[in-house]
């Protein structure tokens, strides 16, 4: 990987809450200004949408950009449980908009992305816009480290685990909202709603199935690779089978750096909204910044 072509790409393309997020990592940046470029994409009810999400742009709360933003949150350790911004989000989700009530989950799809541009997948249609536990387990989890610890909230991440016990085939995208949830619980100190050996053990072995063996697809096809899971988070959960996986998308990563020095995505809408393309330049400096965690440099804020 050419490392230095890597960042200039970054810096002259990023968004500024992309920009924040990679300065943290990379030039010793404090997480404050992520928060502050986090808040630009939180709404009055607390939630978060207006495009955090670059696949929908779609301005009002949903559950999924709300979880985007915990994640990033999480990620550079400005998950503060008296800030205004953890404030809103846990009155957002204790307001239960686009939750099911009677099946206890948070929606992925909500109805208003059909009225905003957005990728194919956003779209509930006539569906009841539940995709699993993607983001609901995150989301109690969240609830329980961080907002009201209620009977409802414990419920459903026994009712996730159970879920994830009974199910090998889950993406990569909902397995990480299963890890987010045992990061904030195990930092926590959360430890009697569920066992939490026993959610580190079935994770593992979640992470192990899902990610895609066939090396020729890295980077090609819209598969799960090591990158999408071990971008300088949950490093914990490499064992020894995924690691000769990670040395070999280590290895084609110089071969699918393209000649701006970025990493381009590897999905499209499959709708006719001519927004994809801002779209993928959004997401490039992000997906580089990933790339660039994954290569085992996050450390150049201690050199």
């Amino acid at each position: 990987m050419n490392i230095k072509a890597a960042k200039q790409f970054i810096l002259q393309n990023a968004r500024p809450i992309d920009l924040a997020i990679y300065q943290y990592y990379f030039e010793n940046q404090s997480n404050q200004m992520v928060s502050v470029e986090l808040l630009n994409y939180q709404n009055k009810d607390g939630g978060f949408g207006n495009g955090l999400e670059s696949d929908f742009l779609n301005p009002n709360s949903s559950p999924i950009a709300t979880n985007d933003a915990i994640i990033t949150l999480f990620r550079v350790g400005a998950l503060i449980k008296d800030s205004e911004m953890v404030k809103g989000i846990v009155k957002y989700l204790d307001s239960h908009d686009s939750f099911d009530e009677d099946k206890k989950r948070w929606l992925f799809a909500i109805e208003s992305n059909k009225d905003y541009p957005h990728a194919i997948w956003w779209e509930k249609n006539d569906t009841d816009g539940i995709s699993g536990f993607n983001p609901t387990i995150s989301l109690a989890a969240f609830m329980v480290c961080y907002g009201k610890e209620t009977t409802l909230y414990k419920n459903i991440i026994k009712e996730g685990l159970k879920y994830l016990e009974e199910h090998e085939d889950i993406s990569g995208e909902e397995l990480k909202c299963y890890l987010l949830a045992y990061e904030m619980l195990t930092q926590n100190n959360i430890g009697e709603i569920i066992d939490l050996g026993y959610l580190e053990e079935l994770i593992r072995k979640r992470v192990g199935s899902i990610i895609c063996k066939d090396i020729a697809k890295y980077g090609v096809e819209y598969v799960t690779v090591p990158s999408d899971i071990f971008s300088g988070i949950y490093l914990e959960f490499i064992t020894p089978e995924i690691a000769p996986l990670i040395d070999a998308e280590k290895a084609v990563l110089d071969k699918l750096q393209k000649e701006d020095g970025g990493y381009d995505i590897t999905w499209q809408w499959y709708t006719l909204y001519s927004e994809f393309e801002q779209a993928r330049n959004n997401w490039r400096p992000r997906v580089t910044t990933e790339k660039l965690l994954f290569y085992g440099i996050q450390n150049m804020r201690e050199q």
